[in-house]
């Protein structure tokens, strides 16, 4: 069913018909569909759920429309709602609503879970206490494999996953992970100790969530345990909310590689000043930044009086360098994100560079060089001047776009921000002062 069908089925009022389309729907194609919808439709859709499905489609709404579906309903169906959803989306629910709908909603809830939403809203934005769910199984490591079972069946209901599950001792201190896998095919008097995995994979509740994500890729998990200081199991974080993470952390590498601030509003929903506001800031310094390039232009201006010609190779020479830069930035920024690079081999990046640098520039040269001197016909001087210039740099290109986003890294800066624009403006001053000192040195014109 698709969002037209939806619309003729509401305008000709055959509800039970849409009723029992609905049924058949994923809960996030349902979301998808009431993206699109006025408010009216909204509710009345929303309102044709089960309550079971309501909340599984409420968990899928974009914070704007849970926030217009929480003023149409009232309380009593308000607090329903949020009672199906996972602790975590639960969370991530009133961390985007109004303080008044906040209020609203911690008012109709009881005092141990008021307590414990008011714990999470109070960790770092982005870390791993701000992403984890209370709904695990953990069992005592003196637990009996079929007591363990008899507490999962009790539990699992609530739980968001089961799969995996965490021993811990008489003070919650995490001890082990053991799956439901090795539980149901373990004698029934084993003890959990015996059959769990010692020294678990654990991140702790103010770790960042772009280290979060690292830990999960790296070593391939669905779900990873969070403690406090004291190694106390508080949560976990499952899968899915890490590949929002990872989708989120990718965007704003991509906006910062574009010279943009990051933004957490779809580009529709987001009003013109604001996106003048977060483009403006890097133009500036951009724009600043690029005085340089006219200073030095303005220096070697009686040189491009008396060869004219040297001005025709500059954007060339720029768009060359600019480049060759944004592609070394590029290739590293991905190693950095990866880990597969760190600071401790800036030194191996720069004789990589070097090298490959060397080998680009001199094609390149090469081939300018017959453009230049044997079709064009310009003289071997300025041929040379060119030629040369274009070797030195690309080598200059390379080495400063493999190296800024690993030093960014180092200085606890985003590497990103070291991407295209930001290395095509200094490539290019750098390059307007390779090429003027060739051609006062080649063609021996007087500055």
């Amino acid at each position: 069913m698709n969002l037209e069908v939806v619309m003729q089925l509401i305008e000709q009022k055959r509800y039970p018909e849409l009723k029992q389309e609905l049924q058949n729907i994923r809960p996030v194609d349902i979301a998808h569909i009431l993206e699109e919808l006025n408010e009216r439709d909204t509710l009345l859709v929303f309102r044709l759920l089960s309550k079971g499905i309501a909340a599984d489609v409420f968990s899928h709404l974009s914070s704007e429309k849970q926030a217009e579906l929480s003023t149409l309903v009232d309380e009593k169906e308000l607090s329903d709602i949020l009672d199906e959803l996972f602790f975590d989306d639960k969370i991530d629910y009133l961390e985007e609503m109004p303080a008044n709908v906040v209020k609203k909603i911690l008012k109709n809830t009881s005092e141990m879970e008021r307590k414990l939403i008011n714990q999470f809203l109070m960790y770092p934005d982005y870390s791993a206490g701000s992403l984890m769910t209370i709904e695990f199984v953990d069992l005592k490591k003196e637990m009996l494999a079929k007591d363990a079972l008899a507490r999962i069946r009790k539990i699992a209901p609530d739980k968001e996953t089961i799969y995996t599950c965490y021993a811990i001792d008489e003070e919650r201190h995490l001890e082990g992970t053991v799956t439901l896998k090795d539980i149901v095919l373990a004698g029934d008097d084993v003890k959990i100790e015996n059959i769990m995995q010692k020294n678990p994979i654990y991140v702790k509740t103010h770790d960042d969530q772009e280290y979060v994500a690292d830990i999960f890729k790296k070593y391939d998990l669905l779900a990873v345990p969070v403690v406090d200081n004291e190694k106390r199991l508080v949560g976990i974080i499952t899968i899915d909310d890490v590949v929002d993470v990872i989708e989120q952390e990718a965007t704003e590498d991509f906006y910062r590689m574009a010279a943009v601030q990051p933004s957490e509003e779809s580009y529709l929903d987001t009003d013109v000043f604001t996106l003048a506001r977060k483009r403006i800031v890097w133009l500036l310094v951009l724009m600043i930044s690029a005085t340089f390039t006219g200073f030095i232009i303005d220096k070697y201006q009686v040189a491009l009086e008396s060869v004219v010609a040297l001005a025709s190779f500059i954007p060339m020479l720029m768009n060359n360098g600019g480049n060759a830069g944004s592609q070394a930035s590029t290739l590293i920024i991905r190693g950095l994100v990866l880990g597969e690079i760190d600071f401790k081999n800036i030194f191996t990046v720069i004789w990589k560079e070097a090298r490959v640098a060397l080998i680009v520039g001199s094609i390149l040269s090469l081939v300018n060089f017959m453009r230049v001197y044997l079709i064009q016909g310009y003289s071997l001087q300025i041929s040379l001047t060119v030629s040369i210039t274009i070797v030195i740099t690309i080598m200059v290109a390379e080495i400063i776009g493999g190296i800024l986003p690993i030093i960014a890294q180092k200085l606890k800066l985003d590497p990103a921000m070291m991407a295209s624009p930001l290395i095509t403006t200094i490539v290019d001053a750098t390059t307007l002062a390779i090429y003027f000192t060739l051609a006062v040195w080649i063609i021996g014109i007087t500055v």
